[in-house]
């Protein structure tokens, strides 16, 4: 049953903990003027945004036995899911776009507060062909309904701000975990700005998609994350969502 594998309220309490390091944007790959369009099933891809929390990209913390600087608890770089999809997109293009793999948990902890010209100065100066999402996992629960408003305003305004910054194809990925009232804000607010949302919550009902089926890990936090198999699901999620995307 999905309540047997989903993380218990103590494990998540833990995550949370985990998701404090805030990375810096640095570029990945190089796109040069006069070279052609790295294209991805009609859609154009130069330049990828991922915005997410330590599912996306998490650095050291020798303190909860992570050493990784990728999606935690992928084994490896390559296997996380941004990367994952970084290597899709060029093989089938021919070539590799730029990236920015950003952690953004800090939305999730001050979203009443986050003002995205500042806290994402470099990302929005990226200009990216298309911009990824995955968070919601360390939003406190929405009990209320001013939280689901607050919530809901918030991630409007930072979808808002990503789409009119400069026209990227968008994509929001449901929670890992599921969560109905994020999940249902998540939905709303992409279809809102004309994003693909892509559903990812179904693994979670599956414990062979989370990282402590696949080896052992001193922090319960970091063993709730998706292992290997669960980070290539979400890849796979985004790919065919990509794929499947009407011009």
């Amino acid at each position: 049953m999905l309540k047997d594998v989903l993380p218990a309220k103590s494990m998540v309490i833990s995550v949370l903990m985990c998701c404090v390091v805030q990375l810096g944007a640095d570029v990945i790959g190089e796109v040069r003027a006069g070279d052609p369009d790295v294209v991805f099933y009609r859609i154009k891809a130069n330049k990828i945004l991922f915005l997410g929390n330590s599912i996306t990209r998490h650095g050291p913390a020798p303190a909860i036995g992570w050493l990784g600087n990728w999606g935690m608890a992928a084994s490896t770089q390559d296997n996380d899911y941004a990367h994952r999809v970084l290597k899709a997109i060029a093989q089938a293009a021919g070539r590799e776009p730029q990236a920015i793999i950003a952690n953004i948990a800090s939305f999730e902890r001050q979203y009443t507060t986050y003002d995205a010209d500042s806290a994402l100065e470099k990302e929005l100066a990226f200009k990216p062909d298309l911009v990824i999402v995955a968070m919601g996992e360390n939003v406190p629960a929405l009990t209320t309904e001013p939280a689901r408003t607050a919530f809901q305003a918030s991630t409007n305004r930072l979808l808002r701000r990503l789409r009119e910054n400069s026209n990227p194809v968008l994509v929001v990925r449901s929670c890992f975990w599921p969560d109905p009232a994020k999940d249902a804000i998540l939905k709303q607010a992409c279809e809102e700005v004309g994003g693909v949302f892509v559903e990812a919550g179904a693994r979670a009902k599956d414990e062979s998609y989370f990282a402590r089926s696949e080896r052992q890990f001193s922090h319960a936090g970091v063993a709730a994350h998706p292992g290997d198999r669960g980070m290539k699901a979400i890849a796979d999620a985004i790919l065919e969502a990509l794929r499947t995307k009407q011009p």
